[in-house]
């Protein structure tokens, strides 16, 4: 069982970035891709109409989504969405006819092979703040993006008001994540296999 983790926050010193990787070492059988680290332009210059080139970054990160069985996708919440460069990446490598693809019908089918997937969301809001919101987010990183592409199951571990989060928490955050991370990992044993 191989799970991806993707971290997409801009900054490798971020408590997205620290609970990504800490993910990636908990769940024992995980590769940690870190959007920033990549070489690639987030602009999908021509939408869908003509075909951009993958950069070589690029291409490892499709094969690295095409032979996973497990997706985590960590990001903060910045203006109720994802930071432009993981929405950049997702632009770029969610490609069409390889991710993803319509039925004659019209409906969209995913191509991925993960089956089950982890959102691991960061905040400076409080979460009664981000349920009032409608928690855009999540909703369209998990229902949009992740189920989109077929992962059929995708758990939500939200970590709200960062801003304000004392050391002791992040502490209990982390420790939180490896937890999670192992129970995936034993929950997700030969799935794909």
């Amino acid at each position: 069982m191989t799970a991806l983790v993707i971290d997409g926050h801009p900054a490798a010193d971020s408590l997205t970035a620290t609970l990504a990787r800490r993910y990636a070492e908990a769940h024992g059988d995980a590769e940690l891709l870190a959007v920033r680290d990549l070489d690639f332009d987030p602009i999908l210059r021509g939408g869908y109409r003509s075909p951009q080139p993958l950069e070589p970054d690029l291409e490892r990160a499709l094969d690295a989504l095409l032979t996973a069985s497990h997706l985590v996708v960590a990001t903060p919440v910045w203006w109720a969405a994802t930071p432009a460069l993981l929405k950049g990446f997702f632009d770029r490598v969610l490609l069409p006819k390889q991710t993803y693809r319509y039925r004659p019908n019209g409906l969209p089918e995913g191509l991925l092979p993960a089956r089950t997937g982890r959102l691991l969301v960061t905040s400076d809001s409080p979460r009664w703040f981000l349920a009032w919101t409608g928690d855009p987010t999540v909703r369209q990183v998990r229902n949009q993006t992740m189920r989109f592409c077929g992962v059929d199951t995708v758990r939500t571990t939200r970590f709200p008001s960062v801003r304000t989060a004392d050391e002791r928490t992040r502490a209990a955050w982390l420790s939180v994540v490896e937890r999670i991370a192992r129970r995936d990992a034993r929950a997700t044993a030969g799935v794909g296999a």
